[in-house]
């Protein structure tokens, strides 16, 4: 099949490179022309595993990048994967969508005979597709939705592994008004194993939200758990290992912690919550789920305040700023809130993570950046741990390094005795 991607971000670009590699002819379009240039020259402009050896693989053979629409008329699919970015209110904001659809609509008006699927992968809020998407590729094509088929095909994949759980999904959503489309977007994936569930469109919308509220919620309960056991000198993590035992709750997303952050769950959450509000709705828990996770950070910094009295020109090293580990993503990273509240504090910042250094620069270009945790380490009077990259539990003799070795973590990732987690 010919597909075209509109968006080469994260999603546009794991989810076009992955349908080159499983031998689709595609082309990935991205107004950012630095971007373009960097996916010609096999160079993946974000960092996510196994991307590029799929890169040096597709790109020149079948994958192509390019900052033109020229290609749409010609192909069979349009995966719409642009950013919906949050609003200041919490929603999200359509623009991208919209103008990505007036593309499309464009250049489907060049060529009216060929049957043609418009798919959003983009995360969207129920009545997007059919709302915004179709009713614009239509005006602006011309055409009519008996040659132009519309769906909704959600995208499911962790940062990190995202290449994995394109290649290996444990299902493959596809929301369609009527089968033609949706048998279009099957057969995108024929093979691919994961099991396929046909929706309609708005619903397929609805999972995505769904899926990322539901682990989110059971990130923030861990929390809320945790910071009970703590009062009790309990250790959560037995606590939850053996509700995660049950077969009903199982053990994911059970790890309490600082919380989550990343591109999705706070976005989507938060506009899960608007749309509530929209129709009048008060999603108490949902709310509940966004506050728990806003304050959890900052115990970090409280109980470090408590051991040390002051933070005032002392030096606090910060281990991890990525807000997950494998990736070099930062977006509404738990260390963000953590590092505003030492510099807050006027304390002396000494920062290490493997990967995201470079991108928290850009957020607090004022604090010190190290290219070792050992580094960051030595002299320091506090360290917190804020990241789960495996290389921190191999971490021992480094914290001898210490002035005094007040350690907090908030990821349940050290292997040394001197340490107290965030809530347990």
């Amino acid at each position: 099949m010919k597909i075209t991607v509109v968006g080469g971000g994260y999603v546009g670009l794991v989810s076009g490179a992955c349908l080159a590699d499983l031998g689709h002819d595609v082309t990935i379009i991205d107004t950012v022309s630095a971007k373009v240039d960097m996916i010609n020259s096999k160079k993946p402009p974000i960092y996510e595993k196994g991307l590029l050896d799929i890169l040096k693989r597709t790109v020149g053979k079948n994958l192509t990048a390019s900052t033109k629409y020229e290609n749409v008329s010609e192909s069979d699919v349009s995966l719409i994967c642009v950013g919906t970015p949050p609003k200041k209110d919490g929603s999200a904001n359509l623009d991208y969508i919209k103008s990505a659809a007036a593309s499309i609509g464009e250049e489907l008006k060049k060529k009216s005979e060929k049957y043609h699927v418009v798919a959003v992968k983009s995360t969207v809020p129920p009545g997007t597709t059919e709302g915004i998407v179709k009713t614009t590729v239509l005006e602006y094509s011309g055409r009519n939705d008996e040659d132009v088929g519309f769906s909704m095909n959600p995208e499911f994949l962790r940062e990190g592994l995202a290449v994995e759980d394109f290649m290996h999904p444990d299902r493959i959503v596809i929301g369609s008004s009527d089968k033609r489309a949706g048998d279009v977007i099957e057969q995108m994936y024929e093979k691919l194993n994961g099991d396929v569930l046909h929706t309609g469109i708005t619903a397929a919308e609805m999972i995505k939200y769904t899926s990322n509220a539901f682990l989110a919620t059971k990130i923030s309960f861990s929390n809320e758990i945790g910071n009970i056991c703590k009062s009790l000198s309990i250790d959560v993590y037995e606590v939850m290992k053996g509700v995660g035992m049950d077969h009903r709750i199982s053990p994911y997303f059970l790890n309490a912690g600082a919380g989550f952050g990343g591109s999705c769950f706070p976005k989507d959450v938060s506009a899960l919550v608007s749309l509530a509000e929209e129709k009048d709705q008060n999603p108490i828990l949902l709310k509940s789920v966004l506050d728990v996770n806003k304050t959890q950070p900052l115990k970090m910094t409280e109980i470090l305040k408590s051991r040390l009295c002051s933070l005032k020109n002392k030096k606090i090293a910060v281990l991890g700023l990525a807000f997950k580990d494998n990736t070099d993503d930062i977006r509404d990273s738990r260390s963000i809130p953590v590092i505003e509240a030492l510099i807050l504090e006027e304390a002396d910042v000494f920062a290490f993570d493997p990967m995201a250094s470079d991108n928290m620069k850009n957020i607090y270009p004022e604090i010190n950046y190290c290219k070792t945790a050992l580094e960051a380490l030595k002299d320091a009077e506090g360290c917190l741990v804020m990241t789960e990259w495996p290389e921190f539990s191999k971490l021992n003799d480094e914290f001898n390094q210490m002035k005094s070795k007040i350690i907090i973590e908030g990821r349940h990732i050290l292997t040394i005795d001197e340490k107290e987690g965030i809530c347990w």
